[in-house]
């Protein structure tokens, strides 16, 4: 049994009596004495796609989704729909924007580490890695010597990400993102 401690992006619970994914999760706290901790939580139904908001308390209990997980390559997109293969039965399936909720920024030709997530035997949605390497292709250009403080500007990726990376990356620079946050790492070598 899992908690809400044990609560991030990708876990996979049961809630309502359906397999769900945590899209994304706010935790609050109450001012008032002896509130308990609030996780508000936006849930994504493994089977239905419904995406729906909940709010949960703290110390809530839920039992894990049972899993199985085949690597998956990726193949292509023609715009509303991203293509894998199965690496296992080397079957194909496809997602939709729904399904991807947000991952699809974080995909570029030749990836690895790509986990297709099954349920019964249907791929519901895919695991990346938790990060990827991507390639820079517009941001501010960079001024030597502007400051003695660390300073972030907003990069666009090949892929649309739009990340905020220190002052020396540059176009064409290829850098490494957190797939979780979204935030840059560094940069790639």
């Amino acid at each position: 049994m899992l908690d809400t401690t044990n609560f991030k992006k990708g876990l996979c619970v049961v809630h309502r009596d359906e397999p769900c994914i945590i899209v994304d999760y706010t935790v609050s706290t109450p001012t008032a004495r002896g509130g308990n901790t609030i996780f508000k939580t936006k849930f994504r139904n493994l089977k239905t796609g419904q995406i729906y908001n909940d709010t949960i308390r703290s110390g809530d209990k839920f039992s894990e989704v049972d899993l199985e997980r085949h690597g998956a390559s990726y193949l292509y997109n023609d715009g509303k729909r991203w293509y894998f293969m199965d690496d296992e039965s080397y079957e194909q399936f496809d997602l939709g924007l729904e399904e991807m909720s947000g991952d699809e920024l974080y995909i570029s030709d030749g990836m690895e580490g790509i986990q297709a997530v099954l349920i019964d035997g249907l791929v519901v949605s895919i695991q990346l890695p938790l990060s990827v390497a991507l390639d820079v292709v517009e941001c501010d250009p960079s001024i030597k010597g502007a400051t003695a403080q660390a300073q972030l500007k907003p990069a666009v990726c090949s892929t649309g990400l739009k990340v905020q990376v220190p002052s020396y990356v540059e176009i064409g620079t290829r850098i490494r993102v957190d797939t979780r946050d979204g935030h840059f790492l560094e940069r790639e070598k």
